[in-house]
């Protein structure tokens, strides 16, 4: 989106306060993302990237303002810019004011939605430090193998807390936003964003001969992001309605299935009872059922996106803003695009088979699950530092190193960082110089566990400090 050394028009860019979505999907200028890995509780470690990030902008856009706003006193230029300027520097800092598209998956749509609401840091970390304990408390009384270890209302009340009633098409989305999330009943991954030239941002209307569909313009953005989040075994799935003709007929909220509120505030009063909170979820299936009929294309059935390729979703991200069907096409250059992609700890799931004893199969078919993740995960960032100039790679693995020389420096698409931590003993000591046991960095590849947020936040903060540099975002070619 800009380029430091005009500095004008980077504060004219920034003080814009009108049609920010579509200045920045389809304005001119280089172009900046930000994407974020799903990780549950350890979101808490994007968390700590992204605020040494948003210092480094933040006082970034306090030199640049000071200067603009000097300049035009020196000049005698008392305008509506100078106003603009003067504002925007007393005003709250927003991290989306300089990039245009983030996108997120799982707990990372968590944060990219607040990013692209223009929260600050501050806010989002309150969310981890503070509230995910509440979200993540599991009762006492729900049944393993029969609900879903966690009650999903307290997720949608924070979620709700944060974006409110707002559509993928609300205003106060100031800057590109994609989710990602997977559609269980049709076994394929749903990448949603406000982008209104997508393929499918209108409703088209039902024929005889074609149901049509609900325009992703308006779906609601929580249960986008509850979709999201719907982490198997964890939280119940969510329910997203897709068919306009069925919100027309039922009176039901676009993509928010309202008339499930009545069964929830009963599981409010009854919840302590299993056998009654199952039988509420039953009732609610069928009341949908009978509504709707059995056509899976009126209400999809909505899981976490980190089942998909996409728990990393840099590599989806990336074809939202350079396939030619989303219409948004940015030209491809290392001086056109920079990419951040934030993690959430990374590590090996493995498993010896001198460990799986009685439970063999269970542990198999756990860490099979865990590294498959992990692989993805792997696949995206060896594509990325493939296509992209890294200045500090990781290593993929042995055999082929970063793959960040693979190609000559005119081939290259984008500036590309990738920030995470490795969640293993002998990286911590070497990168961090922390002697941790193995036990302790074990426990900190939870996925659910609220004790270790604070642990790996501080741990994630040390590594932010080491790798989140000035110039990569604004180098000196």
């Amino acid at each position: 989106m800009t380029d430091p050394s005009d500095t004008t028009r980077v504060v004219e860019d920034l003080i814009q306060t009108t049609n920010t979505r579509d200045r920045h999907l389809f304005g001119p200028g280089p172009k900046r993302l930000l994407a974020f890995d799903g990780g549950g509780v350890r979101g808490a470690i994007s968390v700590a990237f992204l605020e040494r990030i948003e210092a480094i902008f933040k006082e970034h856009q306090h030199k640049i303002l000071t200067n603009y706003i000097a300049e035009k006193e020196r000049a005698g230029v008392n305008d509506a810019n100078l106003a603009a300027a003067r504002a925007k520097f007393a005003g709250q800092f927003r991290l989306a004011d300089w990039f245009d598209l983030v996108g997120g998956t799982s707990t990372g749509s968590l944060i990219a939605g607040a990013v692209a609401l223009g929260f600050n840091t501050d806010d989002i970390k309150k969310f981890y430090l503070e509230r995910a304990p509440y979200v993540f408390a599991r009762p006492f009384w729900r049944i393993p193998g029969l609900q879903a270890k966690f009650d999903a209302r307290a997720l949608r009340q924070e979620i709700d807390a944060i974006v409110s009633q707002r559509t993928l098409d609300s205003p106060d989305l100031i800057t590109g936003l994609s989710v990602v999330s997977k559609r269980m009943d049709t076994g394929s991954p749903w990448i949603l964003t406000n982008n209104p030239k997508s393929p499918y941002w209108e409703t088209k209307e039902p024929t005889k001969d074609d149901p049509g569909w609900l325009g992703n313009r308006y779906y609601k953005l929580a249960t986008l992001v509850r979709a999201s989040t719907a982490a198997p075994h964890f939280f119940d799935p969510e329910i997203v309605q897709i068919l306009a003709d069925e919100e027309q007929q039922a009176g039901i909220h676009a993509a928010g299935l309202e008339d499930r509120d009545w069964l929830d505030r009963i599981n409010e009063k009854l919840g302590r009872f299993p056998r009654l909170t199952m039988l509420l979820t039953k009732l609610r299936a069928l009341r949908v059922a009978g509504t709707k009929g059995a056509n899976p294309r009126t209400h999809g059935l909505f899981v976490d996106g980190g089942v998909t390729p996409y728990n990393n979703p840099s590599f989806a991200l990336l074809m939202q803003v350079m396939v030619e069907p989303y219409g948004i096409c940015w030209p491809r250059g290392a001086d056109n695009i920079t990419f951040v992609s934030i993690g959430t700890g990374s590590y090996r799931a493995k498993l010896s088979f001198t460990e799986l004893g009685f439970a063999g199969p269970v542990k198999l078919a756990l860490h099979s699950l865990l590294s498959m993740m992990g692989d993805t995960q792997t696949l995206a960032l060896a594509q990325m530092q493939w296509l992209g100039e890294c200045p500090d790679p990781w290593p993929i693995n042995s055999e082929i190193g970063s793959l960040a020389g693979e190609l000559p420096r005119e081939s290259r698409w984008f500036r590309f960082m990738r920030y995470d931590v490795t969640l293993e003993k002998p990286w911590i000591a070497a990168k961090l110089g922390k002697d941790l046991t193995e036990e302790v960095v074990t426990s900190y590849r939870n996925m659910d566990d609220p004790r270790i947020i604070r642990s790996i936040y501080e741990l994630a903060l040390e590594a932010a400090e080491r790798q989140v540099k000035v110039e990569h975002f604004f180098p000196k070619r």
